[in-house]
């Protein structure tokens, strides 16, 4: 992940995987307890909420038309050279090995690059991933305010209109309609891993 900067990505990492294990009491009051091994310090309710961004036809949507059934969110950029294509196609590869379990889960791609990331440069983008996955975009308040709401960080570089690279955080978030964001993935858990996740969030939810 070399292109996150190091003290931000310790700030947001300190922030999302600064986590606790539960005790076994507070456990059983948490009906996915048997789906994590651990909790986001504050809680998952201090992470996600409403979003207004653009989609891929340049149509104004919020999270409530986006989130119709488990959503994998994840914010990048499409001139990312390695890590965004990687993150987002493990996501997509999860979203296939959930839909042969009969398990429904939209795959979102947020663009924090909205100077780049046209409607249909996003769009084209995600579709090139999954024919499923939603790419979004914005103005620059829209995607601030999208990426405070799920605490993410990021931090363009200097540079030419077109050539610049963005500092970023890597987590991919699970959200289910009406309960909102309840778990976060780091880049090393693999396609497998996560759909294993998610399926457990669904079948107890």
């Amino acid at each position: 992940m070399r292109y996150i900067a190091p003290i931000a990505a310790v700030a947001v990492v300190g922030l999302l995987a600064g986590v606790w294990y539960a005790t076994q009491s507070s456990k059983s009051d948490d009906v996915f307890a048997q789906c994590r091994t651990s909790q986001i310090a504050g809680g998952a309710a201090t992470i996600g909420g409403p979003f207004e961004l653009v989609n891929a036809q340049g149509q104004t949507v919020t999270d409530r038309d986006v989130i119709k059934e488990p959503a994998l969110i994840y914010f990048g950029y499409t001139f990312c050279p390695d890590v965004c294509p990687i993150d987002t196609a493990r996501n997509a590869d999860a979203v296939d090995i959930l839909a042969g379990k009969n398990i429904s889960v939209t795959p979102v791609f947020i663009s924090i690059d909205p100077k780049r990331d046209t409607p249909d440069v996003v769009g084209d983008f995600a579709e090139n991933l999954h024919e499923r996955m939603i790419g979004l975009t914005g103005s620059p308040e829209q995607v601030k305010a999208a990426s405070e709401a799920y605490r993410t960080y990021y931090k363009a570089h200097d540079g030419d209109d077109d050539y610049y690279l963005v500092d970023h955080s890597t987590f991919s978030y699970l959200v289910l309609p009406e309960l909102g964001f309840v778990e976060f993935f780091r880049r090393e858990a693999t396609a497998q891993d996560v759909a294993d996740t998610v399926s457990c969030f669904v079948e107890n939810s």
